[in-house]
């Protein structure tokens, strides 16, 4: 195996991707920077948007009359359209583009945002939490498509942190921005201005963006060479290599799937937890689910600035598979004291420790559909987002019924968590990035 940067070997031996300079390629002074700003706008937005409801959650259930079960059966309803239609809708965004496909997405989010503000029971909330979900489900998808044209191979890890870091500092900023529009007109009105939010970054978007980089009036030659195939569209259009793809993703989706269970819980449970637990008010459970949250807008850069340089200086297989085990693993050991210290400090450590290095593994997740599809890179990232999704529809709706069968206590469904932690672990062993599928011709 080799040791320069973005050199990614296949299962035989050869290489799939040019080798490239050691030196890492500027970020600053490139329009790419642009495009990941926008990116981290998007992907911000996209999980204030969806986790918007944990916060007011307590709020709604009261309002609504909702029990425990059709609580976790509303916060599990985004993940089902999510997850049945990722490879649809990452497969669309490489075949329509990002620009068009990621606009048509944030308008749908939006309406659904607005719509959600506007429920008056169980199947209303319900209906539009499902069209959120179809809002979202090929938006990462999509934005994974768009980083795999516009960044070179040193910056994938690095590049899917800092947008999955923004993405985190929009779940720790969900519930004060949320808490504090609740607190000033209710919990409806936070959804009814976070859609409005939505609108306003679709159309910057559709301004912005180009899907082939040679065609922004931006960039500069020295950009261009250090881009994917120059910045040139795609030599024609080829087929997704679905067999191909399949056995060297499939570790990915487990590990994705073992990952998103714990990250559903954090997203939709959380504030409950401090909530019922600890006997906080709105603005103590709100500030402490922050904090939590917070700890994974640093895992997030940190775990894509190891991955590349572990790139650049141990290779493929090392970069990618070791932040997986050990993040895996030191997320399942910090978790256990929750289990057994009721204390308002230590759980909020424990948890806060927990989820750093869950967000640890976080940018490798993403990176590997780049490095193992790159021209297919939104129906690649789209297959192994579906473990995310389909996490996402078991998760909150099993962690609500293990609460309500043990009485409210949170033991039994953080104990689960551990135990799927310690599965994905050993799934991420399998992992290998060498094995680089080969486009099939169309037709």
């Amino acid at each position: 195996m080799t040791d320069a940067a973005g050199a990614i070997e296949t299962a035989g031996g050869g290489l799939s991707v040019a080798e490239r300079p050691v030196r890492m390629p500027a970020m600053r002074h490139r329009v790419r920077g642009g495009v990941l700003v926008l990116l981290c706008g998007f992907y911000a937005l996209s999980y204030i948007d969806r986790v918007n409801i944990s916060t007011a959650a307590p709020f709604i259930q009261a309002d609504l009359h909702l029990s425990d079960a059709q609580l976790g059966l509303v916060l599990s309803a985004f993940a089902l359209p999510y997850a049945l239609l990722q490879v649809f809708g990452g497969w669309l965004g490489d075949r329509i583009g990002a620009r068009r496909t990621m606009t048509y997405l944030a308008c749908v989010w939006a309406v659904a945002t607005v719509a959600t503000g506007l429920a008056v029971g169980l199947a209303s909330l319900f209906a539009a939490r499902l069209l959120l979900g179809l809002g979202e489900s090929a938006a990462f998808p999509s934005a994974t498509q768009a980083m795999s044209r516009w960044l070179p191979a040193e910056l994938r890890a690095m590049g899917q942190g800092i947008v999955h870091a923004a993405s985190r500092l929009g779940n720790a900023a969900a519930p004060l921005i949320v808490g504090g529009l609740i607190a000033l007109g209710g919990w409806r009105i936070s959804f009814w201005a976070l859609g409005v939010l939505s609108v306003v970054w679709a159309f910057v978007w559709l301004r912005f963006y180009r899907d082939v980089p040679r065609d922004h009036p931006r960039t500069t030659a020295d950009e261009l060479r250090e881009l994917p195939d120059g910045g040139a569209p795609a030599a024609g259009r080829t087929a997704t290599p679905w067999r191909a793809m399949l056995p060297a993703l499939l570790p990915v989706l487990a590990v994705d799937f073992c990952y998103g269970w714990l990250l559903w819980v954090y997203l939709t449970w959380l504030p409950s937890l401090f909530k019922t637990q600890f006997g906080l008010k709105l603005g103590g459970f709100a500030l402490y689910t922050s904090l939590v949250l917070l700890a994974g807008v640093v895992g997030d850069l940190a775990g894509g600035r190891l991955s590349d340089e572990l790139m650049r200086r141990r290779g493929a297989l090392v970069a990618r598979r070791v932040p997986l085990v050990a993040g895996l693993t030191a997320s399942m050991v910090c978790l256990l004291p929750a289990l057994f210290v009721h204390s308002l400090l230590a759980t909020t450590v424990s948890l806060a420790a927990a989820f750093f290095f869950l967000e640890l593994t976080n940018s490798t997740i993403w990176a590997l559909p780049m490095d193992v599809a790159p021209d297919h890179a939104g129906a690649a990232s789209g297959l192994v987002n579906t473990g995310f999704g389909v996490a996402g529809v078991l998760s909150p709706a099993i962690f609500g019924l293990l609460l309500g069968a043990s009485g409210g206590q949170w033991r039994l469904p953080l104990l689960l968590s551990v135990v799927i932690l310690a599965v994905g672990a050993a799934c991420a062993l399998k992992v290998d990035p060498r094995r680089v599928t080969t486009p099939a011709p169309a037709g």
